[in-house]
């Protein structure tokens, strides 16, 4: 075995420590760049000797310590309960060559002990975006890196954008709430964007397999936290805003910030959806425009848009310069059409041609949003991910207009999230269902008694007279079940709130549980097939 060889096992995802989870993927290849040269770039305080730290190089970065490899600068970061200062020795045990921390880390006696240099910097967290950058070549410059933020339709805009890089020949990443993707290997994804040393080590594995664009959802605790610092993408793109993450945003306008500032400089070019207030204040002269509203004057239009009874759209899809053309959308839905008129001014931003753009459009196929299971069912069974209320409120819609029958919803809220959507989303739920079962999803540490009596104080607010029948069922495959069983011929089930996710968080535990997993066992033992 070389040398090459040797780092490409030291740093293969497939790299773990007993009871730990696998780590970030990493580059086979690593320039070492001088610690010193670090330094000057972040603007960093060096704790060090002079003559040691001219000697360091590092290869690699991560603010977890289980993470750390032989060469790795290792993040220290302060966090809301512990500070990452704690767990230096175990950066160190694992490789680790420089600490980068703030001045309350640098002042615990865990780093003073370490006898590794140490970079001061008052925003480490802020900072090490780009030095994870630095370290990993500034791979985003070679990639052509399309960002995509707003409440909801993050995941399917990201696809509709990867399937028409796809349709235009383009190798392509995805990076994600569902998943995240380097060609055709999928790997799994801990967060809708990862933490910026992963981001970058994963841009820089891409550029090594010969990617070329990258479609990515940018969340925005992302933002907000860092996460993205030190990436510059080809197209920052916005789908809309409505109310989720008060838990961690103080109220709307600084949710609103958080989006904001992935345009605020760090895209080259911006493409906005403008059927809201929230849109149109990002707009400048230089913003590609999308609407699908007719009497908009957006640079992208949707126009003549129809719907077919089992769920696809077509729509005359309006392009600048005259250019129009017709699209097909396997997604129902007024808000997939906005999805998909948003995906075609990307592509068209980098690059793409028509033809490939409504040849994406028609092809793509998103995990978890509005999927339907058939399994020769007389009523419509889908899974969708909608956990907000606006979300619920369009789901719902989408399906009432394909539908004469009633329309029987599954859905919970999570716990330890934003407390003041949960009667938002009962009543949105409610209003636009004939049943609504009031389930759990995710209760996390919370008594999901209390989750569930939110959600059904903003259910039973709206009364008979605007609102369907509601029923709760705590237990979510009992749930889904009772949905099944009561449904009749043209009926539509919607399980909502969890979509992709294959797991339900009780107590701390993290339990197995797929909504269409469960959908499909119990519209089995309805129809008595066995698998």
């Amino acid at each position: 075995m070389n040398n090459d060889e040797a780092r490409s096992q030291e740093r293969s995802p497939q790299h773990k420590q007993a009871g730990i989870a696998v780590a970030p993927p990493r580059p086979r290849l690593i320039e070492p760049v001088p610690l010193t040269t670090l330094v000057a770039r972040a603007d960093a305080r060096l704790i060090a000797d002079p003559a040691d730290a001219e000697s360091v190089a590092v290869t690699g970065a991560t603010l977890r310590a289980q993470h750390v490899l032989p060469g790795d600068l290792f993040a220290a970061l302060p966090g809301a309960r512990v500070h990452g200062a704690d767990f230096v020795a175990d950066a160190v045990a694992g490789g680790a060559v420089a600490i980068l921390t703030d001045e309350e880390g640098a002042a615990r006696p865990a780093v003073r002990e370490a006898g590794l240099p140490v970079l001061v910097h008052a925003d480490p967290r802020g900072v090490l975006g780009a030095v994870a950058a630095w370290i990993y070549g500034e791979p985003s410059l070679t990639l052509s890196v399309v960002g995509i933020t707003g409440t909801s339709g993050k995941t399917t805009t990201s696809y509709l954008v990867e399937s028409g890089l796809r349709a235009a020949g383009h190798h392509t990443g995805l990076v994600g709430t569902v998943e995240t993707r380097i060609g055709t290997e999928r790997l799994a994804s801990a967060f809708t964007t990862p933490e910026a040393p992963d981001l970058q080590a994963l841009f820089a594995v891409m550029v090594e397999r010969g990617v070329t664009h990258v479609a990515m959802e940018v969340s925005s605790h992302a933002l907000a936290l860092g996460r993205v610092n030190g990436t510059r993408f080809a197209v920052g793109a916005f789908t809309n805003l409505s109310q989720d993450h008060l838990d961690f945003h103080r109220d709307m306008e600084d949710y609103f910030e958080a989006k904001s500032m992935l345009f605020d400089g760090r895209s080259t070019h911006e493409v906005v959806v403008v059927d809201s207030a929230w849109g149109q204040a990002l707009v400048t002269p230089q913003t590609v425009t999308v609407s699908t509203e007719a009497d908009s004057d957006a640079t992208w239009r949707a126009t003549d848009i129809a719907s077919a009874a089992t769920g696809e759209q077509s729509f005359v899809l309006h392009a600048p310069d005259g250019r129009r053309a017709k699209a097909l959308l396997p997604l129902p839905g007024a808000f997939n059409v906005a999805n998909a008129v948003l995906a075609a001014a990307v592509l068209d931003t980098v690059g793409v041609d028509l033809d490939d753009i409504v040849a994406g459009l028609g092809a793509v196929e998103v995990p978890g949003r509005m999927e339907r299971v058939f399994l020769g069912q007389p009523f419509t069974a889908v899974v969708d991910y909608a956990h907000k209320p606006a979300a619920v409120a369009q789901a719902l819609q989408a399906l009432r207009a394909r539908t004469h029958g009633r329309i029987i919803t599954v859905l919970g809220c999570g716990g330890d999230r934003d407390t003041a959507k949960r009667p938002m989303m009962g009543e949105a739920a409610v209003r636009g269902s004939d049943v609504l079962i009031v389930t759990d999803d995710n209760p996390r540490s919370e008594d999901p008694a209390a989750i569930r009596e939110a959600m059904l104080a903003g259910a039973r607010a709206v009364g008979p007279a605007e609102g369907g029948e509601v029923v709760e069922i705590g237990d979510r495959r009992t749930a889904i079940a009772e949905a099944v069983r009561r449904a009749e011929d043209g009926d539509v089930v919607l399980i909502a709130g969890k979509g992709h996710e294959s797991g339900q968080e009780i107590g701390g535990v993290v339990h197995p549980f797929s909504d269409r997993d469960e959908l499909e066992a119990a519209i089995r033992e309805r129809l008595g097939v066995t698998e």
